[in-house]
């Protein structure tokens, strides 16, 4: 979407036209889900922030105006309401918790085997620190470049490409490609 389409929308969204927010909705949709996704590490509340995202964008609306690119804008909204999230929600979580959710200790040499055995990617992904999860997220989810995540960030590139690759080393450890 073009900075000119962007503002037409934004422009409806001031005029109380909810197909503005619709078609920024159709637009942005996996961009911004991956953002937050990339930050909060589990589906289900990634998907109740991007919805809170996109409320929150019509609300906000009224008030924008916007000189940078509309993508960094989105993407940086995105990524202080996931860091939000995440300040809000977070816990220790208890041996219980995960013996109610069927897994079983292990005895300490087989953990490593166990846990690599019965990985998915979702889980591979979680083993990252929450800022390389965010790059990867955004760099194969949303197929944006290192500038832009760069600029999306406020993060000098050079940080992002050593993240991004300090990740992909983690994750090839574990065995995903």
């Amino acid at each position: 979407m073009t900075q000119e389409k962007f503002s037409e929308c934004i422009n409806r969204i001031k005029n109380k036209d909810k197909s503005g927010l619709k078609d920024i909705y159709d637009e942005y949709l996996g961009y911004i889900y991956s953002i937050i996704y990339g930050v909060v590490g589990q589906r289900e509340n990634a998907e109740d922030v991007t919805q809170d995202f996109f409320v929150k964008l019509y609300n906000m609306a009224e008030t924008m105006e916007l000189k940078d690119s509309h993508k960094t804008f989105l993407a940086t909204i995105a990524r202080n309401m996931a860091i939000d999230f995440v300040r809000k929600n977070s816990r220790s979580v208890a041996v219980d918790d995960f013996i109610e959710e069927g897994i079983e200790p292990v005895a300490n040499d087989k953990v490593e085997e166990t846990v690599i055995g019965d990985m998915t990617v979702t889980e591979a992904l979680a083993t990252l620190s929450e800022k390389e999860r965010q790059v990867v997220s955004m760099k194969i989810l949303s197929d944006m470049t290192f500038n832009e995540i760069s600029e999306a960030l406020g993060v000098p590139m050079g940080t992002i490409t050593w993240r991004y690759q300090e990740a992909i080393k983690k994750l090839r450890r574990l065995g995903y490609e």
